[in-house]
C-alpha cells in the first residue's frame, strides 16, 4: 500500500503566532516531524522555519524580544507615515542577533516547504518553494501585514503582500498538492470566526488605489470560513487533523503584553505535547493491529 502523503499547514495571525510557535516547539523537542509538506502563512511561515531549521524557541525570542521594542512597533511612527510594524528593523536585527539558518531550513530535497503571499495585483495566493538565497525576503513578504506595513514588497517583478490575505488557511493547497494526511496548526479557537468590520474599513481608507486588494481584503472573512468548513467536513479520502487553542487567545494580532505572550506560548506547548501523544498513541494501535 502506497504511503499517504502528510502535510503541516501553519495558519498567520501575527502576535497570535506564538501559539504555534508553541506546538511547533513541542514538535521538535519531541523529534515529532512525520509530514512531507509544510506550509506556511506569515508568521506561520515565520515559525515553520525555525522549525524545519531545528532552532528552538527562535520564535518566541524573537517575539518576547525584538517585537517587543519601539523600533518594531511605533503608533507614532505610523501616524507620521511610516510602518506600524517595521518588518524590516525585524529582519536586520534577527540577521544580527538571532540568524536564521536558512540552507537547514531548506536543505532536504526530500520535503516540500512552501511560503503563501499574495499578489496585491490579483488578489491571488501565490505558494512559493524558497532557498537559501530567498527565504528571508518571502518570509518577509509573506509577513507583510497591509497597510501595518506602509506599501508593499517587491519579489520577483511584482507587488506582494501578506499571504493571509489571500489564503488564510492554506488547507486546500495541501490536498491539491496530494497530501491526504493534514495537521493544521491554526491561531483561532475552533469556533472562533474571523471579523470584517475592521479589515474592511480600513481596506477602503487606506487601499483606495489597489481594488482588486481591497475587494478580497474586504472578502477575507468568507475565505476564512470557507477554509475552516473545508477542514471541518474534509473529502472523504482525506484526514484532517486540527490543533487549535481551547479558548481565545489574549494575545492579539497587531499587540500583546509579555505575559499574555507567553501564556500563549506555554498553550501552545501544552496542545502541541497532547496532539504528539495521541499521534503515537494512534500509530501504535494501528501497528499492533
Amino acid at each position: 500500500m502506497p504511503e499517504v502523503k502528510k502535510a503541516l499547514v501553519v495558519e498567520g495571525g501575527g502576535m497570535r503566532g506564538i501559539f504555534a510557535a508553541g506546538v511547533l516547539d513541542t514538535f521538535m523537542h519531541e523529534r515529532f516531524n512525520p509530514f512531507d509538506l509544510f506550509i506556511g502563512i506569515s508568521a506561520g511561515a515565520v515559525s515553520l522555519a525555525s522549525y524545519l531549521s531545528e532552532q528552538y524557541q527562535r520564535y518566541y525570542r524573537l517575539s518576547t524580544g525584538p517585537m517587543q521594542k519601539k523600533e518594531f512597533i511605533s503608533l507614532a511612527r505610523f501616524l507620521a507615515g511610516g510602518h506600524f510594524m517595521d518588518l524590516d528593523w525585524l529582519w536586520d536585527f534577527s540577521s544580527t542577533h538571532d540568524p536564521l539558518d536558512v540552507r537547514m531550513a531548506v536543505c532536504n530535497k526530500s520535503r516540500e516547504f512552501l511560503v503563501g503571499i499574495t499578489d496585491v495585483q490579483s488578489g491571488n495566493p501565490l505558494f512559493i518553494r524558497p532557498d537559501a538565497a530567498t527565504l528571508l525576503d518571502t518570509l518577509l513578504a509573506s509577513s507583510a501585514l497591509p497597510i501595518m506595513y506602509r506599501g508593499f514588497v517587491k519579489l520577483d517583478g511584482r507587488l506582494v503582500a501578506d499571504g493571509g490575505v489571500a489564503s488564510p488557511i492554506p488547507v486546500k493547497e495541501a490536498y491539491q498538492r496530494g497530501a491526504r494526511s493534514i495537521v493544521v496548526i491554526r491561531t483561532r479557537a475552533a469556533n472562533q470566526s474571523k471579523g470584517w468590520f475592521i479589515d474592511s474599513l480600513l481596506a477602503m481608507l487606506f487601499l483606495r488605489g489597489h481594488p482588486v486588494f481591497s475587494s478580497q481584503i474586504r472578502r477575507l472573512h468568507r475565505v476564512y470560513q470557507d477554509a475552516v468548513q473545508f477542514i471541518h467536513n474534509p473529502p472523504g479520502d482525506a484526514r484532517i487533523f486540527e490543533i487549535t487553542p481551547p479558548f481565545r487567545l489574549r494575545s492579539t494580532r497587531i499587540r500583546s503584553r509579555l505575559e499574555f505572550l507567553k501564556a500563549d506560548y506555554e498553550m501552545g506547548r501544552q496542545v502541541g505535547s497532547q496532539f504528539v501523544m495521541k499521534s503515537r498513541l494512534f500509530q501504535m494501535e494501528h501497528i499492533t493491529k
